[in-house]
């Protein structure tokens, strides 16, 4: 193909791409071909199909019946998902209400049987086309109308429709938002970072192109002689870890008698478009842990990583072991090809990932709160909510250099070269296996981006002691944990090296259930792989780090 030619069609991808939010039509049209026509020739399925939906009306009928004999307040033929919070409300158990909302949820049934199962299509197109008719069955919900929504209805009865009223006024101050591309309001006073979230005591040591690195402040008259490096995602800003004092992990942590040191991720710009993964890995991890060096030589540190920031961890310390480096003490982690193509067209026409195209990737994967629910509440019902500070950080998100996002996409997603020996780090592969330090792995159980059955695969992948704790709560809340909140638990189990697998089913059955937050167990963890506490490192400059670069939480965090 000649440069002219791949330039016109980049040109068209990316301007298709900026219409659909990134979604290759390519991509979606196989991925509904290739289950159409696998149905089509599936006369098993089809039969099983016709079946679900006879019984399924019979239950309706019944239901039905037992509603008219009992005045409306008949047992519903279907039960809500425990996760499924629309219809929550006593108002949808009354008649005709709870007539519409059982047909609703019998029909998510059948098509949930419609999508899967189907032999012969792949998985990945079987994900995608439940993952579309999901989508498109949330966006009809009957919770979405004002005709079918009983709780809208009767708001709309009690204010003489100014709910309507006021929903308009919100629809036209968010549509206006987003035509000058400027951010949601984060609540009626909004979160200021520095002011209201990460505000623990702590100072910039280090700048450099990609990152800058927050040593915090020691609050205890001792200290554990082994420093925590945290690396989050770079998808996000990192004071997920430092919201609100009363649910800061940093805060928390240095509570206990840990120095933390934070990595903050510079917004990258179209300048930075060329910067790779090992980039990221090499000036962030990597320099980050200089410089550690530098303010505390000789000592070892405990590496974590939240999110995608785990990922980037684990090949940093799978390349620090396969250079012979000691310097880590631990390692903690919190984590198709038409697609792939699409979203690079679409990359290289600004440089980078756009936050707000990411954002809405993340929000479809739970479209009925992040989405449909929010929409209903602000248009419908008139209601702004206030933000909560982790709802406030979610919306504050970065860009990705298209380079780098590229790299992960296909090598680690598409080409799976980490799990084969082929993901290359300072021009050398590197291999989990080679990591010989412990490693603390924390998954929820309803993460909607990293399933915790995925992230139990670490264990398939090193050869060193592994203890996993699988926390109650989702992806973000479920690492926001604080000790202090009520209803938290968690199960934990430890396999040694020596250890054979365990599947997911019999971890569970052996894993030890306790109440209470993670962050309990996993200091706990830490202080039994620390030596004694000593008085904390003197502040200020050293030889390797000549100046003060300013109070936490620094500057890059508020580059838009």
């Amino acid at each position: 193909m000649s440069a002219t030619s791949e330039a016109i069609d980049e040109a068209v991808h990316a301007a298709v791409a900026s219409a659909t939010g990134g979604l290759s039509p390519a991509a979606l049209a196989d991925a509904w071909g290739d289950w159409a026509v696998h149905l089509a020739f599936s006369p098993g399925k089809q039969a099983e199909l016709v079946v679900k939906a006879a019984r399924k009306g019979e239950r309706l009928a019944g239901f039905v019946l037992r509603s008219l004999l009992q005045g409306g307040r008949a047992e519903p033929c279907i039960r809500l998902r425990t996760q499924d919070h629309r219809f929550d409300d006593p108002a949808w158990q009354v008649w005709p209400f709870s007539l519409i909302m059982q047909s609703f949820l019998l029909a998510q049934q059948w098509w949930q049987t419609a999508t899967t199962g189907v032999r012969g299509v792949s998985h990945a197109h079987e994900a995608m086309v439940a993952f579309m008719v999901r989508q498109m069955l949330d966006a009809v919900a009957p919770s979405n109308t004002p005709l079918t929504n009983p709780v809208v209805l009767a708001e709309t009865l009690c204010t003489g429709g100014e709910n309507l009223n006021q929903g308009s006024f919100n629809l036209i101050e968010d549509a206006l938002q987003l035509l000058a591309d400027e951010p949601m309001p984060a609540g009626p006073e909004g979160f200021k970072v520095g002011r209201d979230v990460a505000v623990t005591p702590g100072r910039v040591i280090h700048r450099k192109r990609l990152i800058e690195l927050i040593r915090y402040d020691p609050a205890t008259e001792a200290v554990r002689p082994e420093p925590i490096l945290i690396v989050p995602a770079w998808i996000e800003k990192y004071y997920i870890l430092d919201l609100s004092p009363e649910n800061s992990l940093v805060r928390y942590l240095v509570g206990q008698g840990f120095t933390v040191f934070m990595i903050s991720w510079r917004n990258p710009g179209f300048d930075d478009r060329d910067l790779s993964f090992d980039d990221y890995c090499q000036l962030g991890v990597i320099d980050a842990l200089d410089s550690i060096g530098g303010v505390l030589p000789g000592r070892v540190v405990h590496l974590a990583g939240y999110c995608l920031g785990g990922t980037l961890a684990a090949i940093a310390a799978a390349a620090i072991a396969r250079d012979g480096d000691g310097r880590l003490s631990s390692l903690t982690l919190f984590v198709n090809e038409s697609q792939v193509t699409f979203l690079e067209s679409l990359m290289r026409s600004t440089g980078t990932l756009d936050a707000q195209q990411m954002a809405g990737a993340f929000r479809l994967l739970r479209s009925n709160d992040l989405i449909w629910s929010r929409m209903v509440n602000s248009y419908l019902l008139g209601r702004r909510e206030e933000t909560p500070a982790l709802a406030a950080w979610n919306a504050d998100a970065t860009r990705m250099p298209v380079r780098m996002q590229s790299e992960y996409l296909r090598r680690l997603f598409l080409d799976n070269d980490l799990a084969k020996g082929r993901f290359r780090v300072g021009g050398r592969p590197v291999a989990l296996g080679d990591i010989r330090v412990p490693v603390f792995a924390d998954g929820t159980e309803r993460d909607h981006i990293a399933p915790w059955r995925s992230v139990f695969k670490l264990t398939l992948l090193t050869k060193v002691e592994v203890t996993f704790v699988l926390a109650s709560g989702g992806h973000n809340a479920g690492i926001v944990a604080a000790p202090e909140e009520s209803g938290r638990r968690c199960r934990v189990h430890t396999r040694t090296a020596r250890d054979r697998y365990l599947d997911p089913d019999t971890w569970t059955a052996l894993a030890r259930a306790t109440d209470g937050s993670w962050w309990l167990e996993w200091t706990t963890w830490l202080a039994a792989r620390s030596g004694e506490p000593t008085a904390p490192p003197l502040p200020g400059p050293t030889a390797l780090i000549p100046a003060d670069l300013g109070p936490a939480p620094g500057t890059y965090v508020l580059e838009a």
